[in-house]
Formats: structure tokens, sequence, C-alpha cells
């Protein structure tokens, strides 16, 4: 069975707090010990030595912060010899994990999901991808505003890996991507718009603010406000709650 859950949250940091919860209880629920590992998806990787990489990047702002064997923690090198052979490595590495529980993503403002940019195949797997002008721009703030150092082009997973995925969390907020939620939800599933393939995902729960929906129909809000409120104050988050106030 398919199940697609949209929860609206008044603005960002509602919704970030939301996400964060519901990812610890996800982890709390799982029970991992010695052994037993529960996999978190995170979308791409960019050359490591960078500031800007996603590498630094999530070292800097996650992994640092919690209790995680280093070992533990799978980042796509874009500095490796061959990249392809990297590409297949990292594949080769979801699998005997035993794939992924729960990956967690964003979108661009033209639905683009990981680095899979509009036109991308809904069945593609860890490749190295051409970055999209719009992307380029939208990643220019990282580095001064200066185009000529945005990197062009990344190692991303593939919409396909992604729909491996036990469960799928995808964050959208902000008037800016307003027109990008529309198209991941109320029209059909397009490669053009890539977030629209988790349509057809059997979990999947998209996160966002009240400014992403200013481009939904009224009914379509307030049918997933009614059932998203349900979702707040069911059991799912009641632990993660209370472990976060203790």
């Amino acid at each position: 069975m398919t199940i697609m859950r949209l929860v609206i949250l008044d603005n960002y940091d509602l919704a970030s707090e939301w996400a964060a919860k519901y990812i610890c209880n996800r982890i709390i629920q799982f029970k991992p010990g010695q052994d037993k590992y529960f996999t978190l998806g995170l979308p791409t990787g960019l050359p490591r030595n960078h500031p800007e990489s996603y590498h630094s990047y999530m070292w800097n702002n996650f992994f640092k912060h919690i209790d995680i064997d280093p070992n533990n923690a799978h980042i796509l090198d874009g500095n490796a010899a061959d990249l392809q052979a990297e590409c297949d490595a990292f594949e080769k590495k979801i699998k005997e994990a035993g794939g992924i529980d729960l990956f967690v993503g964003g979108i661009g403002p033209d639905g683009h999901i990981a680095f899979n940019e509009p036109g991308s195949s809904l069945v593609s797997r860890t490749r190295l991808k051409t970055l999209a002008m719009d992307t380029i721009l939208a990643n220019a703030k990282y580095f001064d505003g200066d185009l000529s150092k945005v990197p062009t082009m990344a190692l991303t997973v593939g919409v396909g890996t992604v729909m491996d995925a036990r469960e799928v969390m995808i964050l959208i907020t902000g008037a800016h991507k307003a027109f990008a939620l529309y198209k991941a939800i109320e029209e059909g599933v397009n490669h053009m718009w890539t977030v629209s393939a988790f349509q057809q995902h059997p979990q999947t729960i998209f996160v966002c603010d009240e400014d992403a929906t200013l481009e939904l129909r009224v009914k379509t809000v307030k049918y997933f406000k009614v059932s998203g409120s349900k979702l707040l104050t069911n059991d799912e988050l009641c632990q993660a709650e209370g472990s976060s106030k203790s």
C-alpha cells in the first residue's frame, strides 16, 4: 500500500523541529544496537577538501556532534580517481547495509531531489551529474556569489536509489518552492520534476511550512492539515517529544 503524507507546519523552524523529532523517533523505534544499524540516507557528495562540500558540511554540522563511528559514515568522494567506480561502490555499500531505512532530502525550486535535475531518469542510480544553471545560481551564495567557483558537476544518488529506501522524508519550505510542491503532489509523475516520483513510493512524507503551500488548492491544504494534525498528536511522536524534554 502506498502512503503519501503531507505535514504542514506554520514556519520553517517548526517544520525543521517536527522533522528532527520524527527522525529521532524512527531511530528509537528501530532500537539499534551492536550489529543492528539504522541506515539514514542523505543526498549528495562534492570534493571533501572544499569547505562548502557536502562532505565538510555533514561532518561539521552533524557527524561530529553525535556518537557515530566514522567508519559507519559513508559519503561520496568527489576526489576519487575513478568516479564511476566510486558511485558503483556506494550503491554496493547501501546493499551491504541492508538498504536505507529512511532517506531525508530537500528539493530545489525546479523540483529536483538530491542533484537529480529536471529530465533525470526516474530509475537512475548513483552517478556523476551535470548541474543545471538554476542549481549553480542557488549555490553561488556559498561561494561569495562567484559563479566561477561553483562546481558544475556533482556525485549524487539517483532517483531509483532513493526510491529503494523503505521510507522517504522530503522537506520543502519557503514560497520559492511552492510551485515545486504543487508539482510534487498535485500533478502526475514527471521526470522534469523528479520529486514527483515519490507519489509512487510506498511510504513518503512531505514536511513543509505554510509558505510552501501557496500554489496548492485550498481543498488539498485542508485535507492534509486535518490528517497532518492527527499525525502530530499520535503515538509516533510521543516518545521523541518526551526525550527532547528530558
